[in-house]
């Protein structure tokens, strides 16, 4: 028997699921890494990957893996990182984001302070490094672990490429940022294929690493959300108007549409979404940083599970708050100067976790408010994903401001869906 593993590199662990040719779920695997020392990416690959049953692994017959958008790799020709990683929240400065306008044609989805375009420009702009290298790769997050299991450098996917400026419409660079990358011969933009599609095959030396078969595929990745889209919903052939909000650290809101929408104004972006029957469609969204990182940074789990149980839904919070981790957001207000709002904070710490909470629906609400108003198909049924899907009070929250048919995920962990895209391409 075949098996197929997904591998989802979140903002905080890392999860690999195994699943068998039915989609059922056969092993699943997981540990912790840190996003911002790239060592414990490598690591957290191997671990996971070896942690699975050693049946499986040998009768694995295909890889993808998922990681947090935007989250790059600044890499020398052997695929050494000669800087830390740049991550999906780290904002460029005002000076970037002038200088990417003589770059950028206006109202492009790259004109954000933290684009992958904004931060390879930030890099080539750091006199102390740039010089001392002839050729330098960028590689996202997805790319550079698959690198690790194939051995090939200077490959990426239309998802994670999205925001290096590629077009996912043309299915090519746009000629803006070809001659940009001709002005500056040092850059190797990455080779661009289809999520899913398989781009190498396993060293043989990881192979015999971790068990593997020796032709064991490696997929192209994608993005942790797009994958948890495809988790949620537990099918690659979903309807028109289907939502999925994934709330994790951060909250991404995603809406298949028969129209690609991009607006650099609110950070809304469209991911290519092709399928041989459906045609192409599109995934349609933003990403805030309003999310779960904010309740961590006041509730452990416990807290917030227990607080949540005293919260009674059906009433409002007269608090009004924008709850941020730290300073900017991307969408549904794209400005990377925006203040947390989270005072006044209330004494009681029911009422100061249900202002949160309904704080964050509220923001959720204005997200999918704006997409239909700037004409994505209308929404039929909301999925729910990421670590917050299991906080019924939330949901109950949710629904009372959305006004919209919510579904329970078929699968939280994006791990499943980066698992079924290894299993069926789009």
């Amino acid at each position: 028997m075949n098996y197929f593993v997904g591998i989802d590199f979140g903002t905080s662990g890392v999860r690999a699921i195994a699943i068998n040719m039915d989609g059922e779920i056969v092993a699943i695997s997981r540990t912790e890494y840190d996003i911002r020392d790239y060592e414990t990416w490598q690591a957290a690959l191997y671990e996971v990957i070896a942690s699975l049953p050693k049946e499986i692994r040998q009768t694995t017959k295909k890889i993808v893996i998922d990681g947090t958008s935007a989250t790059v790799l600044i890499c020398d020709l052997e695929g050494k990182a000669i800087a830390p990683p740049m991550i999906y929240s780290d904002a460029c400065s005002q000076e970037v984001l002038e200088h990417m306008k003589k770059i950028v044609p206006p109202q492009h989805s790259v004109c954000s302070a933290t684009s992958s375009l904004a931060k390879l420009v930030l890099f080539l702009e750091n006199e102390g490094l740039q010089p001392l290298f002839s050729s330098l790769y960028l590689l996202h997050q997805a790319d550079w672990l698959g690198y690790l299991l194939h051995g090939k450098l200077g490959l990426s996917d239309y998802h994670n490429a999205l925001k290096l400026g590629y077009d996912p419409m043309l299915l090519n660079y746009p000629n803006w940022l070809k001659d940009w990358a001709l002005r500056n011969p040092a850059v190797i933009l990455p080779e661009v294929f289809a999520p899913s599609k398989t781009v190498g095959i396993i060293q043989e030396e990881i192979a015999s690493k971790l068990n593997l078969s020796l032709d064991c595929e490696i997929g192209a990745g994608t993005t942790d959300s797009n994958a948890a889209f495809l988790a949620s919903i537990g099918t690659m052939k979903p309807e028109i108007g289907t939502a999925v909000t994934s709330l994790g650290s951060t909250m991404v809101l995603k809406v298949l549409s028969d129209r690609p929408i991009n607006d650099a104004r609110y950070g809304i972006y469209s991911h290519r979404f092709e399928h041989r029957e459906l045609g192409c469609l599109w995934l349609v969204g933003g990403a805030s940083n309003v999310g779960g990182a904010v309740l961590r940074q006041f509730f452990t789990d416990q807290q917030l599970q227990e607080l949540s149980d005293r919260i009674d839904p059906n009433i409002s919070s007269s608090l009004d708050y924008y709850p941020l981790p730290k300073k900017g957001d991307r969408f549904p207000i794209n400005d990377p100067n925006l203040a947390p709002r989270l005072k006044p904070r209330p004494d009681d710490p029911v009422e100061f976790l249900h202002g949160l909470l309904e704080s964050m629906a509220r923001i959720e609400a204005q997200g999918y408010k704006l997409l239909q108003e700037l004409g994505s198909s209308p929404i039929q049924q909301i999925y729910t994903a990421g670590g917050g899907a299991k906080n019924q009070i939330w949901a109950k929250i949710r629904d009372r401001y959305l006004q919209i048919p919510m579904q329970q995920a078929i699968q939280t962990e994006a791990a499943y869906g980066a698992a079924l895209l290894a299993k069926i391409s789009l």
